[in-house]
Parts: structure tokens; C-alpha cells; sequence
């Protein structure tokens, strides 16, 4: 809108945001820069876990993944982008990565224990499918209550609930396959040698 007022109004006509629209430009640097900010303290934090900077990068590989499950049923929802649904987005970051630190935490153990990268990872992602699936559900489902609106003067944070159940469904979904994927091919190889 701002592109077209400029190309066809001249000088003498001035236009403001207002409502929602001004809310969601004033917030938006602050709410990218919270963003991230999260990314990069959740993989300081497995990087010092994992004592390592290639499995974090692996498990913040399901951040994308949330995010696009979650544009994508806010389109299909018809939903707009806004501080509310940028917050889901946020909270989607830590929401999502405990899936990729089961994943690769039981598939570094079985590492040590002397198993093969690949049949490791399966066989996490596997014996890890079960606690993944229902901590998404149960998350998924405490908030549906805010993607339908059910309550008074809730039909604002209707984006936040779709972003964090859409964001979890899809991620959910794909986690299963492209964590043991990705991990089976960037791994490290000095941490394989050093389990042998």
C-alpha cells in the first residue's frame, strides 16, 4: 500500500498506519531481533551440551521446518502475519528442537556404545518416535483452544494457535525423516572416530 500511495499521490497527501497494521510495523524490528536472538542462544546452549557445533545445526534444522508448516496454515487459515502469530513463531523455536535433541542425543549414545552411524540414527528416531509424537500432540493440543477462538475476546491470538499447532504438526511430520537423514550425512566424522 505504502509503494502505490507513493507512485500515485503527490505531495499534498500524507498516510499513516493504523489499528493493527501500525502495531505490527512498530514491532517488527523488535520481534525479528527476539527471534534471532533465540536462535542463537538455543544453539549456544546445545553447542555446549553436545559439546559440539555440528549436531546443534542438525537439531535447528527443524526450526525451518516449523516455520514453514507454520506459514503455511496461516495461509491455509487465512490468517495474517502479525505480532501475534510472529510470537507463535518464537515459541515455536524451543517447542521444536527437543524433538531433534532426542533424535540425536540417543543416536550419539548408541554411537558410543559401538553401532554404526546409520543404524544409530534409525534406530533413535524409531525408539524416540513414540515420546516425540506425544509431546507434540499434547503441546499441539493445549493450544488448540487458541487457534479456535473458543473463549471471549480471543479471536486476535487466533493466529498465535495456528502458527504453534500448524508449526508442530508439519514439523512433527517431517522430523522422523530429515533429522536421521541430515544427521547420517553431516555428522562428524572425528566424533565416529573417536568411538571406535
Amino acid at each position: 500500500m505504502q509503494s502505490i500511495a507513493d507512485s500515485t499521490l503527490d505531495n499534498s497527501f500524507k498516510t499513516s498506519l493504523s489499528g493493527p497494521s501500525r502495531d505490527f510495523a512498530e514491532s517488527s524490528s523488535n520481534t525479528s531481533f527476539a527471534f534471532m536472538l533465540a536462535l542463537i542462544l538455543i544453539y549456544l546452549v546445545l553447542a555446549a551440551q553436545f559439546e559440539s557445533f555440528l549436531d546443534p545445526f542438525i537439531i535447528m534444522l527443524t526450526v525451518p521446518l516449523a516455520l514453514a508448516g507454520a506459514m503455511l496454515s496461516l495461509f491455509l487459515f487465512h490468517q495474517t502475519l502479525n505480532i501475534f502469530s510472529e510470537i507463535g513463531m518464537i515459541m515455536l523455536i524451543g517447542l521444536v528442537t527437543k524433538n531433534g535433541i532426542l533424535i540425536v542425543e540417543f543416536a550419539n549414545k548408541k554411537r558410543r556404545a559401538g553401532m554404526e552411524k546409520k543404524q544409530a540414527v534409525i534406530e533413535a528416531a524409531t525408539l524416540r518416535m513414540r515420546p516425540i509424537v506425544m509431546t507434540s500432540l499434547a503441546t499441539s493440543l493445549g493450544a488448540l483452544p487458541i487457534a479456535l477462538s473458543l473463549g471471549s475476546a480471543s479471536t486476535s491470538r487466533i493466529p498465535l494457535g495456528i502458527v504453534v499447532v500448524g508449526g508442530l504438526i508439519f514439523s512433527l511430520i517431517l522430523t522422523l525423516f530429515v533429522i536421521p537423514a541430515m544427521y547420517s550425512f553431516i555428522s562428524s566424522k572425528k566424533t565416529e572416530k573417536s568411538f571406535e
